[in-house]
């Protein structure tokens, strides 16, 4: 791990920019505690059984071993199919990248036939991958991370065997830093494939064989690619090395982070704090912070000095792996709660949200599961189709990268599941199900099917007849009949099922500017939001519809809405932005919102860089102070960079 810098500060020395942040998000009573305690671990270098079995959890719940070494090591990434099953890969070349040919990674499928929650068949998919990061499943195959490339292995018949040889999907991703490549991979809920990109590694992403102006520039931050579309964007840049990224509830994106604050809500076309290095866009000028109000780790020496001294704030400041529990198992006060792993800690810290404004605030929680064995390294959380979490342990005396091949014990790996009382396993077979039962599932308490049957929605292309089944459930104006709902599954009029058909509505390609306009009238704000998501996704917006977000930038009562308004007009012409970040910045009551200055900032800015008359007329009708302080800079550099005499 690396302190903590910022290029704003560069001669700052780090034992006093830390103590600086320390001072903002730790209480005065911690900040002032001249030492720490040596954080005490009752065991290192357990058995996999023993590892399950000396693991502490709250009651009700246990913590059993799915699989543990010799049948899997190393595992670095993995993902649940239709089936339930567990493809995992195993990452035996990091942290030094193979010669070409002579990579060693592969990818396991494990499966539990018989339902006592551990593995009894494992069947080997692929071997001889080389530095692999990242592992989704879908669209007739397996998407695998491994730097310089994004690749797509073909099993459309679904044997369990590639159809033929990776498919380089994307190139240009560098690994520098070989704990910062491509990670995490997930589906969102718009069907874009995400995933996280750490701040030392520099890529530069496109299509084999694309030059230098058809790449896309990342370090820090969370991407997509559009499995049908082909099409890769960074989403939102900035943190440090994030490897976890899940969305809520609302389909509202969140990360952690190490070293810097863990914790961010990632807004499309945000910039959000920097562990290092600067924005792509040179007139960022300030980034959005993170949502915690707290720290995993303690003391006022930063966070490094509180390496295994942070028993009491968490554990440390190490994080990996991130999960919204959405699960239908466990008790209803961990829906919604955020889990992530605690590395020095070798514990899952768990945060509550709560929303504010257009954003949350996330608070801390008592840590919700305690290994109690330094060698823990959990680097990622599933959940499944009984509302129970996997977890996969990378286990390991060495807690911190570097390049030394042989600083890593190749010997071990673990999965655990977590699971509350004693549940049945479910058997599953999801890609058999008819297109009105996965419609139908989009209204299921268990997000795991609503996710996996979205997926396969859009998997099996545009559908007239699906568009109509789900519109008769969101029901838009009311013009439609209700369609009924299957006994078990919830009713579509709460905002969060609302926002799932629309979700799929728009996989299956049903979602017309006409049905949006009528979506626009919706009573949740969410709702709102999300169609002016959905419809500036391929960067194109009809003068009506621009028109409508203007309305909604001006008359919309929900902040929420505006945020979603400032995000969209980024991926619009910003000759074409005026009226609406006009609007938008005549909302003074926005002023102290956590996100919505900053987001403005950036929808406006270009609209500034365009000449002394645009500029001049958003500084007349700002009434966010922060903007008012950004124009006249912007206006000043894009004077001199003409060559012109800038005036005060």
């Amino acid at each position: 791990m690396k302190l903590w810098s910022h290029p704003r500060f560069p001669g700052l020395p780090a034992s006093l920019l830390a103590a600086a942040v320390l001072a903002v998000f730790l209480p005065a009573s911690r900040a002032a505690e001249a030492e720490l305690a040596v954080d005490k671990v009752k065991f290192a270098g357990l058995s996999p059984e023993a590892a399950a079995r000396e693991a502490t959890a709250p009651a009700g719940f246990s913590v059993k071993l799915f699989a543990g070494e010799p049948d899997v090591k190393q595992p670095i990434a993995f993902a649940i199919d239709d089936r339930g099953r567990l493809w995992v890969a195993e990452g035996y070349t990091y942290p030094r990248k193979a010669p070409e040919g002579q990579g060693k990674d592969r990818i396991l499928i494990f499966e539990d036939t018989d339902g006592d929650h551990k593995f009894d068949k494992r069947t080997v998919f692929i071997e001889g991958l080389n530095l692999v990061s990242g592992l989704a499943l879908g669209f007739g195959g397996v998407w695998v991370g491994a730097a310089p490339q994004m690749l797509f292995i073909p099993d459309r018949n679904h044997d369990d065997k590639p159809d033929g040889p990776p498919e380089v999907v994307l190139d240009g991703w560098a690994y520098q830093d070989t704990h910062e490549t491509l990670n995490t991979f997930t589906w969102g809920p718009d069907g874009w494939l995400y995933g996280c990109h750490g701040v030392f590694t520099h890529s530069k992403v496109g299509k084999p064989g694309a030059p230098d102006s058809e790449r896309t520039r990342l370090n820090a931050g969370v991407f997509r690619y559009h499995p049908v579309k082909k099409t890769f964007e960074l989403f939102a840049e900035g943190s440090s090395n994030p490897w976890g990224v899940d969305f809520d509830d609302y389909g509202q994106c969140h990360i952690e982070a190490c070293v810097i604050p863990h914790f961010f809500h990632m807004i499309q076309g945000g910039r959000f704090t920097r562990q290092a290095g600067e924005h792509f866009n040179p007139y960022t000028y300030a980034d959005i912070e993170t949502i915690a109000d707290h720290l995993h780790y303690a003391g006022n020496k930063g966070p490094h000095a509180a390496n295994g001294r942070s028993d009491s704030a968490g554990g440390g400041h190490a994080h990996a792996g991130l999960l919204v529990y959405q699960g239908d198992s466990w008790p209803a006060e961990y829906r919604g709660r955020v889990i992530m792993n605690n590395i020095h800690g070798a514990r899952l810290n768990m945060d509550s949200l709560e929303r504010r404004g257009s954003g949350y605030v996330a608070h801390h929680q008592p840590d919700f599961v305690n290994f109690n064995d330094t060698w823990s390294q959990i680097l990622n959380l599933l959940s499944d189709q009984d509302g129970a979490v996997y977890a996969i342990d990378w286990y390991d005396a060495n807690q911190c990268h570097h390049g030394r091949e042989d600083g890593h014990d190749r010997s071990n790996g673990r999965i655990f599941k977590i699971v509350y009382g004693n549940p049945k396993v479910t058997p599953i077979d999801l890609e058999k199900k008819s297109e009105a039962e996965l419609v139908q599932l989009q209204l299921h308490p268990n997000e795991f099917y609503v996710r996996h049957a979205r997926r396969l929605l859009q998997e099996r292309g545009p559908s007239a007849t699906a568009a109509a089944r789900i519109l008769r459930l969101l029901n838009p104006g009311g013009s439609l009949p209700e369609a009924p709902v299957e006994a078990g599954l919830l009713a579509p009029g709460s905002e969060t099922r609302q926002l799932r058909l629309l979700w799929a509505l728009h996989a299956v390609g049903g979602l017309t500017e006409g049905i949006a306009l009528n979506l626009l009238q919706s009573p949740h704000p969410y709702v709102r939001g999300w169609v002016v998501q959905l419809m500036l996704e391929d960067r194109q917006v009809s003068d009506t519809f621009l028109g409508a977000m203007a309305k909604l930038a001006a008359t919309d009562s929900s902040p929420v809405v505006r945020l979603y308004v400032a995000s969209g007009l980024l991926r619009v012409d910003p000759k074409r932005r005026m009226e609406t970040v006009a609007a938008l910045l005549g909302h003074g009551e926005d002023a102290s919102d956590h996100n919505l200055p900053l987001m403005y900032w950036y929808a406006a800015e270009p609209v500034v860089g365009l000449g002394t008359e645009e500029g001049l007329s958003l500084l007349k009708q700002s009434k966010i102070p922060r903007v008012r302080e950004f124009i006249p800079r912007r206006m000043v550099s894009t004077a001199k960079t003409k060559g012109v005499a800038a005036t005060p």
